[in-house]
């Protein structure tokens, strides 16, 4: 068969099913091979990039990997925002791309970008391939690179003549890969002095991170905190990890976390951290982070082990495999003492009482209130259903908001913070998960990044939700500039929902018209009564997309934060207030 033909049936051998892509000349041989097959699923896309944001997101709502295809030049540049994306939050992707002839490249020949060295820096691994007998070996092996380990987005760039060669296929190919050798059992030794440290402590604090979302190893964290009776925060990434309903969950911590999270990691005496990377968000002024606390750190990936904070307990494995074995080490010990947690939990459960999250419902410029609009969708919507969210202050709002009891139900854009996320991984999500209710929570600015998408969703019959939260403005940039600039709002007004900058209310573009002329239904919101009637539209709405334009405060803002720069016992709850201590 053809390079291209390899190409596919390689794909359909190693299960994959949907892929989201855009053709062009130097893809087109294997386009025209995909044209026939009835195994794998094309989603044609309105732009590379949303391709690379759907194929995340079906990877982050189903655990498998997501496939996205490009063509040189352009077509591959379009995708190197979401592979980078990707490479920040773990998500496991392929991306195939064609490339010009390799008797070209090296010319500037037309549409010629070198992808492999452009993605290397963002990627588990980019390969080049030159000749049509190497195509399944480096499939596999890129396939394999991005689902074991860290997962990640591996590149794959497929040279024209490399798909149109002939080769002799055969199923499964040599798979060469010395240098690749994640470890996943962790040392015995390790555990026990982690469950000693556990016992001996007496303010511990589960620090969970997406990582246990990646390894599947919700249950084991579960299992874990109820047995040893430790409090459990879940960070942006890991939002789903442990049930929000728990009483051992103390919510979000970091920069808009909620204040019993970052205290209780302030004045932890161990912090037992799990797929976690003190990430600057959570961490704020790293020298000032948890003075007092050894840290136990869990990772599969050991370069995260000890790059921010010392690692009093290293343990490089995975977390699924980790997990028993520790509460297991645990509990020999606990036989002989157990741990004394009691007078931790009472601080706790004050700060609980004293600091729960909140907002002001009734905005002093008779708009909605965002964080409002955002609960009722979660409440109406329920646990079962995916959120997507763009990135801002609809994100944190999106966070905190919304009651997450089960992993993969939360998908956003953690470590790059990718405006325009949110449409297309909401419709990769949909194709994963095509029985359960999927959400884009977004953004008016984010919204017009990708909002091409819609027409992908309508042609295809993927009927998301699309929850626009209008504050006509770049809404986190507005609140930095209005609380660390003097409220000189440069360059933030959108003009989409209501007063602009010539304080003429306009609407450019109208969202509900862009949501009619992309085949959606679009529905706007204005009053308070008129959120839950919407709401219940959306969901019950099954035959198209829908695009609610919710007209919302722009001077909400997200509370609790920590401002960038200064330690996470600077929090504040609200503007200018702050928590009490008892002592310095």
């Amino acid at each position: 068969m053809t390079g291209s033909g390899a190409i596919l049936a390689s794909l359909e051998k190693l299960g994959v099913t949907d892929v989201f892509g855009l053709p062009g000349g130097a893809i087109m041989p294997f386009y025209d091979e995909l044209m026939a097959s009835t195994a794998i699923r094309h989603i044609l896309v309105r732009h590379e990039q949303g391709a690379g944001h759907a194929a995340e997101g079906y990877a982050a709502a189903s655990g498998r990997v997501g496939v996205c295809i490009a063509t040189s030049g352009p077509g591959a540049t379009n995708l190197v925002t979401a592979i980078a994306d990707a490479y920040m939050d773990s998500v496991p992707l392929l991306a195939i791309t064609g490339q010009v002839f390799s008797t070209s490249m090296g010319t500037d020949a037309f549409q010629e970008v070198d992808i492999v060295g452009i993605t290397m820096p963002i990627t588990k691994h980019s390969i080049l391939v030159k000749k049509a007998e190497d195509v399944p070996a480096a499939l596999a092996s890129a396939y394999h690179i991005a689902s074991t380990g860290r997962p990640g987005p591996v590149l794959v760039d497929i040279t024209k003549d490399a798909q149109q060669g002939l080769m002799n296929f055969s199923w499964p190919p040599k798979v060469d890969l010395p240098g690749y050798r994640p470890v996943t059992k962790a040392h015995g030794k390790q555990i026990s002095a982690a469950a000693e440290l556990i016992l001996e402590s007496k303010r511990p604090v589960l620090y969970v991170g997406g990582g246990v979302i990646r390894a599947g190893a919700h249950r084991e964290l579960l299992k874990l905190a109820d047995r040893t009776g430790l409090p459990v925060v879940t960070t942006l990434m890991a939002r789903g990890a442990f049930p929000d309903s728990h009483p051992h969950h103390l919510g979000m911590p970091g920069m808009h976390g909620t204040v019993p999270a970052v205290l209780a990691l302030q004045e932890s005496d161990l912090i037992v951290a799990l797929g976690a990377r003190f990430d600057d968000r959570v961490t704020g002024k790293v020298s000032e982070f948890a003075p007092n606390a050894k840290v136990v750190h869990v990772d599969i990936d050991p370069a995260e082990i000890g790059k921010i904070k010392h690692a009093d307990v290293p343990i490089v494995g995975d977390l699924k495999d980790v997990l028993p074995e520790l509460l297991d080490a645990f509990e020999e010990l606990a036989g002989k003492k157990s741990g004394d947690y009691d007078e931790w939990w009472t601080r706790l459960e004050q700060l609980k009482t004293n600091y729960p999250l909140g907002y002001t419902d009734d905005p002093d410029d008779g708009l909605l209130a965002p964080q409002t609009v955002i609960e009722r969708i979660g409440r109406l919507s329920g646990p079962e259903a995916i959120y997507a969210a763009g990135v801002g202050q609809h994100q944190m709002w999106a966070a905190q908001f919304i009651e997450y009891e089960r992993p993969n139900a939360w998908l956003n854009s953690g470590g790059a913070g990718t405006m325009g996320y949110s449409v297309p991984a909401a419709m990769g999500a949909k194709v994963a998960q095509p029985d359960r209710l999927v959400w884009a929570i977004d953004g008016d600015g984010c919204f017009q990044m990708t909002n091409q998408e819609l027409a992908t969703c309508t042609i295809n019959d993927i009927p998301i939700k699309v929850a626009v939260i209008n504050n006509s403005s770049l809404g986190m940039v507005r609140q930095w500039q209005s609380l660390f600039y003097d409220g000189r709002h440069s360059f933030t007004d959108l003009d989409t929902g209501h007063t602009g900058v010539d304080q003429q209310t306009r609407m450019v573009p109208d969202f509900v018209k862009l949501a009619e002329a992309y085949g959606a239904l679009g529905i706007r919101v204005t009053k308070p009564e008129e959120i839950d009637p919407a709401i219940k539209l959306a969901i019950e709405t099954n035959d198209r997309p829908v695009v609610i334009d919710f007209i919302v405060s722009r001077d909400a803002m997200v509370w609790p934060m920590v401002p960038q720069g200064v330690g996470n016992s600077q929090v504040q709850y609200a503007r200018d207030l702050a928590p009490t201590w008892d002592e310095e």
